[in-house]
């Protein structure tokens, strides 16, 4: 996902800090854990059909749930499904009928039947209707998006991560359950003149195979994918097709602005192939394939819609024509096409089990944001971009937010959790070492659902890195390493403080033409120089602060 600029960042940094001094209600235990009603079926596929009534400003469909039985199966189920919308009737796939009850943003569906008719497999269709949240500041503020382009066409579209894709069709709404064998997505609209993109492919005879559908737009997803991903754009748009021969061969690329901006998006949008390039290089083979790439204008900023990226920069290269790093470089490439793309590889197909562990998404894509500056233009440009880019950091709470209570940490996801991954390789001081690693990684956790420990635990031992308290440091600790000179004469005393226990670093020190490599600890050390006149100075290599003192 995007983000704000700092100011905005440290707005919602401190509404965080606020939310964390009370206590977490049932409602983000049921929606952020893998409970009763969860731990006994995974998703294998959805069918999602439904009408999009843009005069009511209403949806109503029903959503097919294929899946497999893990464990015994409990007396109830859970299904997510976000007030004002309503759960009206639930079936089992012979006909059987569910009875059910609401609590909150939660069906309880009965299945104590269930254990006399035990099954592997169960199929059941949800029907629904509602009125969904509408977003106000999307996509930070997530729901439906009911705009109007400039020329005055309907423009509509979704955006909901965080928020959830509960929020306008039932599901199980929980990042650590993808469906196996994707999804299949049909819509209806009272727009038929307006042209409408969602995920995968696109089957023009409105047919999704397995299902015999009415007329309309047909979509489907060979991949998991996950539920905040769904999205679907309504709009003015025109259309047109290229291919990218990356590792696995074509790629078919498809782009959709809309109709006014066409001759300027043929031009801007050549950054995608650029991107594709520098990203296999980095991570390996594009995740999707099958599924294809496209990238579709959308009526708010961004968003790392899998297979269906959303793209709302406005044509300008940078954040919303700026630079998050203040160095210029961010002004090289549209921010918006390689951070969202970049989540393909991290979020989407590398997907973190409970969202507390989202650094897993979006550390790595902003670093990706510095790997793309590298790899077109060196690595002395792509290095001043990420450390510009720390200024951001605001340290307000750990990254790794509260599990099980849906609870995503602070905001410093992006940019701390981006400085960690540059540690790392800077740690591991071989460039072919660490996007080995980069490939390898994506390699083991391909479509998978994971834990920080499960990434920890793989770069730990990829690397052979004693990395524990590197991670404790910047993933669970709001206090950055503070090291502390002392300077006498021709002796450098130095230390380390607010680090956490086993933490080191080598730093490197230049003092004159001589340069120094100290290994500091907690305890204070010593060194000592050539000169007594020379300045002494810290390379700016790591996230560190530096103190001297008299």
């Amino acid at each position: 996902m995007t983000f704000l600029g700092k100011q905005i960042t440290i707005i919602t940094g401190c509404l965080l800090c606020a939310n964390a001094l009370f206590a977490f209600s049932r409602q983000d235990t049921l929606r952020g854990s893998n409970g009763r009603g969860r731990d006994w079926w995974n998703v294998q596929h959805y069918k999602l059909e439904l009408s999009i009534d843009t005069t009511s400003r209403t949806i109503s469909g029903s959503n097919s749930i294929q899946f497999k039985v893990l464990d015994n199966v409990k007396d109830s189920m859970q299904i997510d499904l976000q007030e004002p919308m309503i759960l009206d009737s639930a079936f089992l796939q012979e006909g059987f009928k569910i009875n059910f009850t609401r609590e909150g943003n939660v069906y309880w569906l009965d299945y104590s039947f269930a254990k006399e008719r035990p099954q592997d497999y169960y199929n059941i269709t949800l029907y629904y209707h509602g009125k969904p949240r509408e977003a106000v500041k999307p996509p930070w503020d997530g729901g439906l998006i009911w705009a109007k382009d400039s020329l005055g066409n309907p423009w509509i579209s979704v955006a909901c991560q965080g928020l959830g894709a509960s929020s306008w069709w039932p599901c199980k709404d929980y990042q650590g359950d993808e469906p196996d064998s994707g999804m299949a997505i049909h819509f209806n609209t009272n727009l038929s003149q307006l042209n409408l993109v969602s995920n995968g492919i696109a089957y023009a005879d409105a047919v999704v195979p397995g299902a015999a559908l009415p007329s309309g737009f047909s979509f489907g997803t060979h991949n998991p994918i996950n539920t905040y991903n769904t999205t679907f754009y309504l709009g003015d748009y025109t259309h047109w097709t290229d291919t990218f021969e990356g590792i696995k061969g074509k790629l078919d690329i498809s782009y959709y602005p809309l109709k006014y901006h066409q001759v300027q998006a043929k031009e801007h949008f050549k950054q995608v192939k650029k991107m594709l390039e520098a990203f296999e290089y980095w991570f390996g083979p594009y995740p999707f394939y099958e599924d294809g790439y496209k990238i579709v204008e959308a009526p708010f900023l961004g968003m790392e819609h899998q297979s269906a990226i959303a793209y709302g920069n406005n044509y300008q290269m940078g954040y919303r024509g700026r630079d998050r790093s203040g160095t210029d470089v961010g002004l090289m490439f549209d921010f918006i096409i390689v951070h969202e793309s970049g989540h393909e590889w991290f979020g989407n197909s590398i997907t973190a089990a409970d969202i507390a562990d989202n650094w897993i998404h979006e550390g790595f894509t902003t670093y990706s944001e510095t790997l793309f500056a590298e790899y077109w233009w060196g690595k002395e440009k792509a290095f001043s971009y990420t450390r510009g880019e720390w200024k951001n950091i605001s340290n307000d709470r750990p990254v790794i937010g509260k599990y099980g209570v849906h609870d995503e940490g602070s905001g410093d996801k992006y940019d701390k959790a981006s400085a960690l991954v540059h540690t790392i390789r800077l740690l591991m001081n071989d460039d072919n070492q660490f996007r080995t690693m980069l490939h390898k990684m994506n390699d083991t956790f391909y479509h998978k659902q994971i834990s920080s420990k499960q990434m920890e635990d793989f770069i730990i031992a990829f690397s052979g890195l004693s990395l524990g308290p590197i991670f404790d440091q910047y993933l669970r600790n709001t206090k950055l390493p503070e090291l502390l000179l002392q300077r006498r004469g021709r002796t450098i005393a130095y230390k380390w403080r607010n680090t956490v226990d086993g933490f080191t670093l080598p730093i490197n020190i230049q003092v004159g033409k001589q340069k120094l490599k100290i290994n500091p600890s907690r305890i204070w050390q010593k060194a000592t120089v050539a000169s007594e006149k020379d300045t002494c100075q810290i390379e700016e290599e790591f996230l560190i602060k530096c103190h001297y003192i008299d």
